[in-house]
């Protein structure tokens, strides 16, 4: 069974993340196995919001935190901090120049 930890609106602010993981980890000792976070409300997301949901990160300390219900503005901005993966989404990185994703028997080398 999962908790839900709600963000406020229109964003948290950086200062409301002591609180939040406060809150989390009480979640956790309260005996919740996973939190769902959810970030729905969080119409005007800024660098606050970035630091809030890094620190719920940390403060999961490998626990299980699933963060919900991000609005484009938000998904853009974490895209945009190499912080995609809060969001439990891969990044999407270009493999460096020059190197073949996979070689096939009978490649000619370059």
């Amino acid at each position: 069974m999962e908790i839900r930890l709600v963000l406020p609106g229109p964003g948290p602010a950086a200062q409301d993340a002591g609180s939040l993981c406060a809150r989390l980890t009480s979640l956790y000792e309260d005996g919740a196995p996973a939190v769902e976070c959810d970030v729905g409300a969080v119409t005007t997301p800024d660098l606050g919001t970035v630091e809030v949901l890094a620190r719920l990160r940390l403060a999961a300390a490998g626990r299980p935190l699933r963060i919900t219900g991000a609005r484009p503005p938000l998904r853009a901005l974490l895209h945009l901090v190499g912080l995609v993966e809060l969001l439990g989404e891969p990044e999407e990185r270009e493999p460096p120049g020059g190197v073949e994703e996979g070689v096939q028997a009978g490649d000619l080398p370059p």
